[in-house]
């Protein structure tokens, strides 16, 4: 019937020699721009409605479900309604069922298509509004997110060759049960991906926003997004290290959750002595350090227990009697520093040892813990500590271990040059002397 009326109205146009096929393309382009203004009418009258009952509402999650594009991308769901309800108007003559069977079908995998988008833009959604909660920010979301995305786009294919073969679902999959080794190689990585982010979050291993080492990819900074492949971490230094996920597993990785909740960052560092400087304190030494105000109840109680014990020991056995050595004291001194230093943690771990010595001196380690754990803030802490530390040092007699550097040797070669040239007497013999014996100078 449309289509004899379209063909007179062409006739009436002067277009009476035209193919019957050129009634059937006008009718399609009418359907087709009906379908455009249908998807007009929705999207500009009723999902502006949304927006505007969204913004007078007071939760967020209907103001994220706009910003993901939710409801556009669901009217696209009504020009497909009207290409399938328009299909006997496209095929009205007798004989033409396949014709509008072909064109229902294709209107349903329209829907299926479209159904699968806006679950993906619903998913997003989800996302973006448990990213903004803070009992949900730190959690790798976005991976189990990934995976039913990918189930749902599997279910949507399956669904659109069983609509265009006229065929069950299940049959389809069990077509597919021959090609499960194949979907196992394709799919490989996000499978693996999955069961990681599922460790992951099942014990709590790594959370959005931590500080994480992998030295095997060289990652050391903050991670910034937990996916269902990759793992993005920005270093400190700003750049970016993608690893994938199963590599937390894998390889290993340092989580230092526990330094942020403990409330203090550790200082585990060391100062080398010089072996040759340690020897005994001097009484005068031992009065003037006596007026150190943190020192002075550690020289009282150390010079008390010596006297105690000395007392025990015969008067001529002077390698027995014990005395204060500058090394001891100036370690008492780092401890007794360090228990009135503001910014250490008298809470945690404290400790102030003496390291076995070796070639590179005597090592003094401090191994205590700051109340600062700001990066910056923290090593302005153990630079102000070891500053101190390394410039009260002379005042116990005691030196810096460090390795000869050229100035070092430049000045001992000069030393030695000047020497040489003062042992030559003036009929320029060499003058030899026995160091250590009196009496001993001979000329050559």
């Amino acid at each position: 019937m449309i289509l004899e009326r379209l063909a007179s109205l062409l006739d009436r146009l002067g277009l009476e020699n035209a193919p019957p096929a050129v009634a059937r393309l006008v009718l399609a382009g009418l359907v087709a721009l009906f379908c455009w203004l249908v998807y007009l009418l929705v999207r500009r009258i009723v999902v502006r409605a949304l927006q505007v009952i969204a913004g007078r509402t007071r939760v967020t999650w209907d103001d994220v479900l706009l910003r993901q594009g939710v409801f556009e991308r669901l009217s696209l769901l009504a020009p497909a309604v009207v290409l399938y309800s328009a299909a006997t108007l496209l095929f009205p003559g007798e004989g033409e069922e396949a014709g509008v069977e072909l064109v229902q079908r294709l209107a349903n995998v329209w829907m299926v298509v479209i159904a699968a988008q806006t679950a993906g833009r619903l998913f997003d959604a989800f996302g973006a509004y448990a990213k903004s909660q803070p009992a949900t920010r730190d959690k790798p979301i976005r991976s189990y997110l990934q995976v039913a995305k990918i189930m749902i786009w599997m279910a949507t294919a399956i669904a659109c060759v069983a609509v265009l073969m006229d065929r069950s679902p299940w049959a389809i999959l069990t077509g597919l049960g021959a090609a499960t080794a194949i979907l196992l190689l394709v799919f490989r990585d996000s499978i693996l991906g999955f069961l990681a982010s599922i460790q992951i979050s099942g014990y709590d291993l790594v959370r959005v926003g931590e500080w994480i080492e992998v030295p095997a990819y060289g990652a050391d900074g903050e991670v910034v997004d937990i996916s269902l492949h990759t793992v993005r971490v920005r270093n400190w230094d700003k750049t970016l290290v993608v690893l994938p996920t199963t590599a937390l597993l894998t390889s290993g990785f340092t989580n230092w959750r526990g330094m942020t909740e403990s409330g203090g960052r550790r200082i585990k560092r060391s100062i080398a002595i010089d072996m040759g400087t340690v020897r005994f304190l001097e009484p005068d030494e031992l009065e003037r350090l006596s007026g150190v105000g943190i020192l002075g109840p550690y020289l009282e109680r150390k010079q008390q227990e010596i006297a105690d014990w000395n007392r025990a020991v015969p008067e001529g056995d002077q390698l027995r009697r014990r005395r204060l050595t500058n090394l001891g004291t100036f370690r008492a001194y780092i401890e007794a520093y360090l228990k009135h230093h503001p910014e250490i943690h008298q809470e945690m771990t404290f400790l102030v040892r003496q390291l076995a010595p070796g070639s590179e001196g005597m090592p003094i380690e401090i191994y205590v813990f700051s109340k600062e754990q700001r990066w910056a803030f923290y090593e302005g802490i153990i630079a102000d500590v070891f500053d101190h530390l390394l410039a009260v040092l002379p005042e116990f007699a005691l030196g810096v271990f460090q390795q000869p550097s050229g100035s070092d040797l430049r000045s001992v070669s000069a030393a030695l040059g000047e020497r040489k040239a003062g042992t030559r007497d003036p009929d320029g013999r060499v003058a030899a002397r026995s160091v250590g014996v009196e009496g001993a100078d001979t000329a050559v």
